[in-house]
């Protein structure tokens, strides 16, 4: 009898645990991000949100030139942010407030949000370039000598899909 009243109280934690980490699973959906599209970028940090779930970096991306940031038709700087890991864990793969601060250049991949607004979630790698050294034109922070790599995963692909496309791979592929 002692045996079966342990296998229910461990069959009844098992059961509340899955309950309550419903919430925690719901929040980390990714159903907000556009998964068809990654974009990738350098910019310039604006600034850094330490914010405990998820650290963001506020930035300004830069031209194709690398001698400028993008502008929007008002001349104002496009500023773009990037939602990541927890602050801890962020802090103990290099990105800080104090790692990064206003100026630095970097490299990013991210998911871009569905709605538009210029936000994304970091998909692979990340780089920042040493101080004053912005990449080539054309090229990312992975490129210049003494960069500093966050992570272990190179900097992904960019990739632009359309739903149609996407549709007519699923299918070519045999996924139905």
């Amino acid at each position: 009898m002692r045996a079966r009243i342990s296998i229910g109280r461990i069959g009844a934690a098992l059961a509340a645990a899955v309950v309550l980490a419903a919430p925690v699973w719901a929040h980390h959906s990714f159903a907000m991000y556009d998964l068809r599209i990654t974009k990738v970028v350098t910019g310039v940090v604006q600034r850094v949100d330490p914010a405990p779930n998820h650290l963001a970096i506020f930035f300004a991306t830069m031209n194709p030139e690398r001698k400028n940031v993008e502008r929007d038709a008002n001349g104002e700087a496009i500023i773009w942010s990037v939602e990541m890991a927890g602050s801890a864990m962020m802090a103990r793969q290099g990105v800080s407030v104090n790692s990064f601060p206003p100026g630095t250049v970097f490299s990013i991949g991210f998911y871009p949000l569905r709605n538009g607004q210029a936000a994304g979630t970091r998909e692979g790698g990340m780089f920042r370039c040493p101080d004053r050294t912005p990449p080539a034109p054309g090229t990312h922070c992975d490129s210049v000598e003494g960069h500093i790599q966050i992570g272990t995963e190179p900097l992904p692909a960019p990739v632009e899909r359309t739903g149609e496309e996407q549709s007519t791979n699923l299918t070519s592929s045999g996924a139905q």
